[in-house]
Order: C-alpha cells, then structure tokens, then sequence
C-alpha cells in the first residue's frame, strides 16, 4: 500500500523517469522528420499547451483586469504609431 502512496506522490517523476527511458531505448521516435515531428510539436503544439496551462492559473480578478486594459494599451499604440511625422 505505501509503495502505491508512493508513485501517486511521485507520479511526475516517474513519468520522467520512464520517457527517458524510453528516448534512450529508442531515439528514431524523436529525430527530426521521425513520427512525433518534434520540428512541430515542440515549436507549437509544446508553447501553445504551455501558455494555455499558465493561463488557466491566472486568477480571475487579474484577468479581468487584464482584459480591460488591453483595448487601452492597443488604442493608444495604434494613435501614436499612425501619426505623420
């Protein structure tokens, strides 16, 4: 029962454990042009999951305040940057 207690705790270490593992077995799944496409999956598919995730933590109320001064931001970038000089 402990060592079941155990991988639940440590479930993301095991998981790391195990992809290494199984890069080292075999590293033709990951080479550029291999069947993960890491030139895709790792420039988009990776950033894309990142910034979606760190956006799920973002507290409501900041993010209620962010979208509010957003437009702003844009407004007053937008009126500078299409001034004749």
């Amino acid at each position: 029962m402990r060592l079941l207690e155990r991988m639940r705790k440590e479930w993301f270490m095991i998981g790391i454990v195990l992809a290494i593992a199984g890069a080292k077995l075999e590293p033709s799944i990951g080479v550029n042009g291999g069947p993960l496409k890491p030139e895709i999956t790792v420039s988009y598919i990776a950033v894309a999951t990142i910034f979606f995730n760190s956006g799920l933590s973002l507290k409501t109320e900041f993010a209620d305040c962010r979208l509010h001064a957003s437009p702003c931001v844009f407004c007053s970038d937008f009126n500078q940057g299409s001034r004749w000089k």
